[in-house]
C-alpha cells in the first residue's frame, strides 16, 4: 500500500505480520522473523519498509489479528516502518548482509518511477537505451528487478555489457531527482515515434575522482544471469579491470565455497532439494564438499543418498554442473535473503579452489562425462 497511514481490515497478511512484528522489541522480532523462511522474512522486511507512517489504533487493529502474537507485543506507537525495518534487519543479519537487505528495501521505494518498463519486453528496453551511455544505462538497470536487469544486461554486445557492468559497480550516488528525470524520458520514448531520438542529458564533475566501488547491485544482477554469461562478464571485467573483477567474483558464491558454509547455512542450503540432485551435484567434487553436505543431513538422507549416488553410474558433465547450478542457485538466493557467514579462514576449502578447478576444466575439455 502506498498511503501514509494503513487500514487494518484492508491489510495482507504479510502486511499484518509486519506491522505486529514493528510493535515488538527489535530483539523479540528478530528472533520470530527468523522462525519464517527466506522468501517470508523478505517479503515482511520490504512490507515494513513500505509503511511509512503507522498510527497506534491501525497498529492495534492489525494486532487483534494476531492475538498469539500480540501478547509479546510492546505498546503499539506510531513508528515509521522503514526505521522500525532497519533495526530489525540490523539484529537479525550481520555485516555486509545486513546492508544488502537495507539496500534491497529501499530499493521498491527508489524504483517506483520505473515500474512501467516492467511492461516491456526487455529487446524493447534495449532499443530505448541504446542513444545512451552506459553510465546512464546502468542507473536504469539498478532501478528494475535483478532477473529483468540481467535479461537486458545479457542483450547488449559483449562490449557495452562490460561497460555497463563497470558502471553499475563504480557508480556513485545520484542527485535524488535524477530517477523522476530519467524516467521521464524513458517514458516520452516509449510512447514516441520508431525514428524519434531523445538524448538523456549526463551531468558529471570530471574532478570528482573515482567513485568508490558498489559491486552489489552488479553481483544481484549477475546472480540472475545464466553460468555461461556470468563467466564471460567476469572475463571480459578482468581485461578492463582486474581489482574489479576479484570484488565482483568474491561476492558470487560458487558450488566450491559450500565447504566454507556454516553448518547451519548447509542445513538450510539443502532444504527443499532433491537427493538426486545432490547426488548429481557431489559427483566427481572434492571431499571438503561432499563433507560439509552429508555431515549436515540426518543418517536416514546421508544412507538415501548414497544409494542415489550408487545408481549414477556415468553421467554427463552437463548434468553434474546443471545440479551444481541448482545449489548455487539456492546458495545465493539464501546469501540475498538471510545472508551467509563464511568461515573466516579456509586453508584446505581454498587449496581446493585452486587445485581442482583447473582439472575439472581440463576433464571437461576431453571428456563429456563423469565416473
Amino acid at each position: 500500500m502506498t498511503t501514509d497511514t494503513l487500514d487494518a481490515p484492508e491489510l495482507t497478511g504479510m502486511q499484518k505480520a509486519a506491522l505486529v512484528l514493528m510493535n515488538m522489541s527489535t530483539e523479540r522480532a528478530s528472533a520470530v522473523l527468523r522462525t519464517f523462511s527466506l522468501e517470508e522474512q523478505e517479503q515482511i522486511t520490504e512490507e515494513m519498509a513500505r509503511m511509512r507512517q503507522v498510527s497506534g489504533e491501525d497498529a492495534e487493529r492489525a494486532i487483534e489479528a494476531f492475538r498469539e502474537v500480540a501478547s509479546q507485543a510492546a505498546e503499539p506507537e506510531e513508528r515509521t516502518g522503514h526505521a522500525v525495518a532497519t533495526q530489525l534487519i540490523e539484529a537479525s543479519f550481520e555485516g555486509e548482509r545486513a546492508a544488502d537487505l537495507l539496500e534491497r528495501i529501499s530499493a521498491p521505494q527508489a524504483s517506483a518511477s520505473f515500474a512501467f518498463l516492467e511492461e516491456l519486453a526487455p529487446p524493447r528496453i534495449v532499443t530505448l537505451l541504446e542513444a545512451d551511455t552506459a553510465e546512464t544505462v546502468a542507473f536504469v538497470l539498478v532501478q528494475l528487478g535483478p532477473d529483468l536487469a540481467a535479461k537486458i544486461l545479457m542483450l547488449h554486445e559483449s562490449d557495452r555489457r562490460v561497460d555497463i557492468a563497470q558502471a553499475i559497480a563504480t557508480m556513485g550516488s545520484p542527485a535524488p531527482e535524477a530517477g523522476g528525470i530519467v524516467a521521464d524520458v524513458l517514458r516520452r520514448r516509449a510512447r514516441a515515434a520508431a525514428d524519434e531520438t531523445v538524448f538523456v542529458e549526463e551531468d558529471g564533475d570530471e574532478d570528482a575522482g573515482p567513485a568508490p566501488l558498489r559491486v552489489q547491485p552488479l553481483v544481484d544482477i549477475m546472480n540472475h544471469a545464466a553460468p555461461a554469461d556470468e563467466g564471460t562478464l567476469l572475463e571480459g571485467l578482468r581485461e578492463r579491470d582486474g581489482h574489479l573483477a576479484d570484488e565482483v567474483r568474491a561476492k558470487l558464491l560458487s558450488f566450491e565455497d559450500i565447504p566454507r558454509l556454516q553448518d547451519r547455512d548447509v542445513q538450510q542450503l539443502l532444504r527443499g532439494i532433491e537427493l538426486g540432485t545432490i547426488a548429481l551435484a557431489l559427483k566427481g567434487a572434492a571431499p571438503e564438499a561432499a563433507t560439509a553436505i552429508t555431515s549436515n543431513m540426518s543418517e536416514r538422507n546421508r544412507e538415501a543418498l548414497a544409494e542415489e549416488a550408487a545408481e549414477l553410474g556415468r553421467v554427463k558433465k552437463s548434468q553434474v554442473e546443471e545440479a551444481r547450478n541448482v545449489l548455487v542457485r539456492a546458495m545465493r538466493e539464501l546469501a540475498g535473503t538471510a545472508g551467509l557467514e563464511l568461515k573466516p579462514t579456509a586453508p584446505e576449502p581454498g587449496a581446493a579452489d585452486e587445485t581442482e578447478l583447473p582439472a575439472e576444466e581440463a576433464v571437461e575439455e576431453e571428456e563429456e562425462y563423469v565416473d
